[in-house]
């Protein structure tokens, strides 16, 4: 059976306070902006990828956790924005951390909803694969791809990378897992040019303003807010209540619940909506803001480290956004 370990994670140096979003933007000061949650985020240097995040995440879990690498079976990189077109970042990542050479890599490209997608994954080689430890890392360097003038993702955003791992263990107990996406609404959360089906060309850096007033370009991602907001307010109580469901359990029987942090007005939203109450539900974005794939294991590593979260708890995981894509699990820590 398959159960998380260890986590740990790192953010970038560099700080972006609301001190400086203010700064930058003096218009905004007098908005509801801070009841977002967000109080500073970290922002990637230049020329640092996604990869070299997830490698610095791995060697403090390594370090903070006294793993040796040697014994790491397999290494899953869970990102968006790869080093090269070909190869994969993972094997890249593999190279880096000096793992051995009959450890398997794989790279899993997907954002908001990845952190359960990827325990599936971790758990299933355990399961059929004979592996004993596998190396999850999630890293997000989204600030790089947002226009300068986009307000609103500005002050939400922030990099960071996080290690989880996943070994197999005689009472381990993750899952079950739901899974779900709305492809028709891919364009909901896009970058819309930079890949195969539209190349990067002058067109792509011309900026316009979309109907909410924020400035964007097609080089650049972007975010229907609104849309978003509502299929989050929409989906995830279902999800929720599906879960529970397919794993037998009542709202009760769940000791801490862990959603994705897209922000603190949307996630008290669905919380209300649910009726879950306020000390058993995790808000962890104020120092770091949306991390994007790695909010849930950031938000688990300081639900340990604070101790709302201890072993023999049954914690209930979701994640959504890009895609639209949604999914949830179960994990008895």
């Amino acid at each position: 059976m398959a159960t998380i370990k260890s986590i740990s994670y790192i953010l970038p140096e560099a700080v972006y306070s609301n001190e400086d979003f203010f700064a930058d933007f003096p218009e905004a000061k007098d908005t509801n902006l801070e009841k977002v949650g967000v109080r500073k985020r970290h922002i990637t240097a230049p020329g640092q990828t996604a990869s070299d995040l997830a490698v610095l995440a791995a060697e403090k879990l390594f370090a903070e956790h006294a793993i040796d690498k040697k014994e790491i079976d397999f290494v899953l990189l869970v990102f968006m924005g790869p080093d090269y077109y070909m190869p994969s970042s993972s094997g890249i990542v593999h190279e880096r951390l000096g793992l051995r050479s009959d450890c398997g890599a794989l790279d899993i490209e997907i954002g908001c909803s990845a952190y359960s997608y990827a325990l599936s994954v971790a758990a299933g080689l355990i399961a059929a694969a004979g592996i004993k430890k596998v190396l999850l890392l999630t890293s997000s360097t989204l600030t790089t791809t947002i226009h300068p003038k986009d307000r609103g993702s500005r002050f939400v955003f922030g990099d960071g990378a996080a290690a989880t791992l996943i070994t197999d263990e005689a009472d381990g107990n993750i899952g079950p897992f739901i899974f779900g996406n709305d492809g028709k609404e891919f364009e909901k959360i896009i970058v819309r040019d930079g890949g195969q089906r539209n190349p990067l060309s002058d067109k792509s850096y011309l900026e316009k303003t979309d109907e909410n007033g924020k400035m964007v370009c097609d080089a650049n991602y972007f975010m229907d807010g609104v849309g978003v907001f509502q299929f989050s307010v929409k989906r995830v109580p279902g999800l929720v209540n599906d879960l529970l469901s397919k794993a037998s359990l009542q709202k009760e029987d769940i000791d801490l619940y862990v959603f994705h942090q897209p922000n603190m007005i949307l996630n008290e939203t669905i919380r209300k909506k649910l009726g879950i109450p306020e000390e058993k539900f995790v808000h962890c974005l104020a120092e770091m803001g949306n991390t994007v794939q790695s909010t849930i294991p950031i938000a688990l590593y300081e639900s340990i480290q604070n101790g709302r979260l201890k072993r023999g708890m049954t914690v209930l995981l979701a994640g959504f956004g890009v895609g639209l894509s949604w999914s949830a699990t179960i994990v008895r820590y």
